[in-house]
């Protein structure tokens, strides 16, 4: 790994890609579209915005014109800081655009390149296209290989691109029959949304672990990764794009069809827990009514006596109001975020990575000091912020931490739009729960079984071990698609019969 060069100044985060330090998983990536209305890309921004959680690296926004054809703009950091300037949006005109907010998963692992940045453009013999994908591809590094053998030159390291690639040399007649075409060939998962001159495609994998919905704007159409961002936008929530659906909206209506053999839906049972925004709704449920169950299943699993629980924020607040709800131990805020530090930032230098976590949590000393604290939080991965929190809340005087967790122990990395670290580098990947309990230094460490998880998403009989019905390969191991590109580079999967 190549030395990362230090910050202008201690708050500067943009050099700030493998520091390993970091303690959450990294949300995929969001994609939105909206047809038939004027100024379509600032719907496209605004819904980005809502978005923003999925991806803060990066945003990008195309559209169409029939006079200034397509015009696209792609930007590092905020949409808030880029897609909300005049001078940009003024370049972006007509009544269909797509726009994506970027997370890498895949490609270049360092400083971001604009390269990288969707959507991605292709023009064709039948006229443009752009298209923008959240997921990952398995197979991505077969099919480059494959692609470039056969004189294709690709423009950036990201696994999306094999999509356009795969569409320019398909013999299809028009370009949603080209797209099909191309996504057969792809393994992994794929929420797609894409542009010609006149429609709006919006296609999910046939396992549909990555969500994707339908509204409706005025006299258009929108398409979002979640609810929330049709929210923004004052968008009807229409449905949401099913399993292995393809639509193609044009000024005629929203037409619907199949094109992948059917199989079992698996969607990310993460998304439940951490990913999506708590005001979005999943599979008809609210999100934020899923956590808060999750807390109560979490207490009924894992009960203790404690004066108070407190949510790790922000991830962890609706799980420990249900924790409270059920356990009737008072809920309190005993640690306060600073919201204007941003979600992804990591500490550059040794002296200031120490003070990390209390530049972006604090500790309420008045209401921690002496008491027993059941403290809540959506997940560990490497431990690392949780011990710095455990240690922020002894210093303020409690006499007791107790960890409950939101989900099963993450043990096993995500091949499917999720950035993961390597198995090895996952605390659970390498220790037991009573280990992990030492290592963290706390009195007690709990998480919701996988049973509990399900129960809390409505799944009342609990996880079917021979057809889980969520993908829940982080936790289980059990990879509804096999990671081929990893596989051959050498990871181990599961053994069956563990």
């Amino acid at each position: 790994m190549s030395k990362l060069m230090p910050p202008a100044h201690p708050f500067d985060t943009s050099y700030l890609r493998d520091s390993g330090d970091d303690d959450k998983l990294k949300e995929e990536c969001g994609v939105f579209g909206v047809v038939g209305v004027a100024d379509a890309a600032t719907f496209v921004a605004l819904g980005l915005h809502a978005l923003q959680h999925r991806g803060q690296e990066a945003g990008g926004i195309v559209s169409y014109d029939p006079e200034a054809g397509f015009q696209s703009a792609r930007r590092f950091g905020y949409v808030r800081d880029n897609f909300t300037s005049q001078d940009i949006m003024q370049t972006l005109p007509g009544e269909l655009s797509i726009g994506h907010v970027r997370y890498s998963t895949s490609g270049n692992k360092g400083p971001t390149a604009i390269r990288d940045v969707q959507p991605f453009f292709g023009e064709f013999a039948m006229g443009g296209a752009a298209i923008a994908h959240n997921g990952n591809i398995t197979n991505a590094n077969a099919l480059r290989r494959e692609l470039i053998e056969r004189g294709s030159i690709f423009q950036s390291s990201s696994d999306s691109e094999c999509i356009i690639h795969l569409m320019a040399r398909s013999l299809q007649q028009n370009i949603p029959e080209r797209m099909e075409d191309a996504l057969r060939r792809v393994e992994g998962a794929f929420s797609v949304v894409a542009m010609t001159r006149t429609k709006l495609i919006g296609v999910r994998d046939p396992l549909g672990v990555r969500p994707l919905v339908l509204g409706r704007v005025g006299d258009g159409w929108a398409l979002s990764s979640e609810t929330c961002a049709l929210d923004i936008i004052g968008a009807e929530f229409v449905r949401e794009i099913e399993p292995g659906e393809m639509v193609v909206i044009t000024e005629k209506g929203v037409e619907s069809h199949f094109p992948f053999r059917r199989v079992p839906s698996r969607f990310c049972i993460f998304e439940h827990v951490y990913f999506s925004r708590p005001d979005s709704i999943l599979g008809g449920r609210s999100v934020y009514e899923t956590r808060e169950n999750i807390g109560r299943e979490l207490a009924k699993e894992s009960p203790v006596d404690a004066d108070l629980v407190c949510p790790v924020p922000d991830s962890g607040t609706p799980a420990a109001i249900g924790f409270s709800l059920e356990s009737g131990i008072p809920y309190a805020m005993g640690i306060i975020r600073n919201q204007y530090m941003g979600r992804t930032f990591i500490e550059p230098t040794e002296q200031i990575r120490n003070m990390g976590v209390r530049l972006k949590l604090n500790v309420n000393r008045a209401l921690i000091k002496g008491k027993r604290v059941v403290l809540v939080d959506d997940s560990v991965v490497r431990g690392t912020t949780s011990r710095k929190i455990k240690e922020m809340i002894l210093d303020a005087g409690a006499a007791e931490v107790h960890f409950r967790i939101a989900s099963p122990p993450t043990a096993w990395p995500c091949f499917y739009g999720v950035d993961t670290p390597q198995r090895e580098k996952l605390l659970a990947a390498t220790m037991s729960e009573e280990e992990m309990r030492d290592h963290l230094q706390v009195d007690s460490l709990k998480f919701i079984s996988l049973d509990g998880l399900y129960r809390a998403v409505g799944e009342a009989e609990g996880r079917k071990a021979d057809c889980p019905q969520y993908c829940d390969a982080c936790f289980s191991g059990d990879y509804p698609v096999t990671p081929a590109d990893q596989v051959k580079e050498g990871f181990q999967m599961k053994p069956a019969a563990e």
